[in-house]
């Protein structure tokens, strides 16, 4: 049985919340608490496997508690954000602090996307609490802490390893990369690694709500060398740039009149996740065939899996994260299975690989 404390201010979200996870014959909320202080409280006395943490919250905020959480009695936290910019940014910010990853505040029963919404959040909880739990690296010392019986990996918080730039002409010079659950702070390793000459165009489809996605890449940008934007219909195929695909559109790379055009499209329609990493990889692989290179990193699900496979028949190349680093192993598992994989790689060294696959 997966034990779990909600966090919330809001009666109906505790209710909500429980609710919904309840649901799940292998989940049980073993308490709910109305700020940071008294959650930090239950969760000494009760121990759970997950938490669901509220940001905005009287007392104690929830970016308070969960520093306290990962200094004292590290384990997988998931944070309840409310699907706005100002939400979104304290939410990247949490996930720098060892969050797992977020689920969306707008809950109610006229919301069209309750039952989307209450399957991810059963199915993240399940997931994540069969993983490892590895605390951030803390940013001065603190007492040390012991891990529970917690278990998601939280990817991507040590100091990143610059990556050193390589001569000549690359092979390849459009990179993909398809991301989902435990995303942000894995992309931020990345690419905060990679030199200001970074010899090729960077494409990102991270499952990310509309409002997250600017500021996600906003946050980038002041991290790293290269440069990071949300991408628009028209921005131009230069090195040394990553383009962020909008939250509920995708993202595309076509061959038009002999010259590559960045797309950003609502289309397909029935994906199942916008933006979806299947629709950039297809795109990549039939633009550029052997000069893509195709990345996938932590996720569930196999979004990316069926564009990798174009992506490899076209000539392309294939990189995945590999179990140990990955908050959830899923998307990477779906093209390590199929055998679409030329290499897999630890968090810590995908920057790296990505570099040396340029010139492969």
């Amino acid at each position: 049985m997966i034990t779990v404390v909600v966090v919330d201010d809001s009666a109906f979200m505790r209710k909500a919340l429980s609710s919904m996870l309840e649901k799940d014959p292998e989940i049980r909320v073993v308490a709910t608490a109305r700020d940071g202080q008294e959650g930090l409280d239950l969760i000494r006395k009760h121990n759970p496997d997950v938490v669901t943490l509220d940001i905005e919250m009287p007392r104690m905020d929830g970016l308070t508690a969960l520093r306290h959480i990962m200094m004292e009695m590290p384990r997988p936290v998931l944070m309840v954000s409310s699907l706005t910019v100002e939400g979104a940014e304290a939410t990247l910010k949490a996930m720098e602090l060892g969050a797992v990853d977020f689920i969306p505040k707008q809950l109610s029963k006229v919301s069209l996307d309750i039952v989307k919404i209450e399957e991810d959040l059963q199915e993240k909880v399940k997931q994540i609490s069969r993983r490892r739990f590895v605390p951030p690296r803390p940013s001065r010392p603190v007492r040390p802490a012991v891990a529970t019986n917690g278990t998601a990996v939280a990817a991507a918080h040590a100091v990143p390893r610059p990556v050193v730039s390589r001569t000549g002409r690359p092979v390849r010079d459009i990179v993909a990369i398809g991301v989902s659950t435990g995303g942000p702070p894995a992309v931020q390793k990345v690419l905060s690694q990679l030199p200001a000459d970074f010899p090729a165009t960077i494409l990102i489809a991270q499952h990310m709500p509309a409002a997250f996605t600017g500021p996600f890449a906003k946050r980038l940008d002041g991290v790293c060398k290269i440069t990071v934007k949300e991408a628009e219909t028209g921005d131009r195929i230069v090195p040394g740039v990553a383009y962020v695909a909008p939250g509920g559109k995708h993202i595309r790379l076509d061959l038009r009149g002999g010259r590559m055009e960045l797309v950003v499209t609502t289309e397909p329609t029935d994906a199942l996740y916008k933006p979806s990493a299947n629709v950039l990889m297809e795109s990549v692989g039939n633009s550029v065939g052997r000069k893509a290179l195709g990345v996938i990193l932590t996720g569930m699900g196999s979004d990316g899996a069926e564009g990798m496979r174009v992506l490899k028949q076209k000539g392309g190349r294939a990189i995945a994260q590999n179990d140990a680093s990955c908050v959830v192993y899923g998307m990477p598992k779906a093209i390590v299975d199929a055998g679409l994989a030329d290499e897999i790689h630890d968090i810590d060294d995908i920057a790296e690989a990505i570099m040396a696959g340029l010139y492969k």
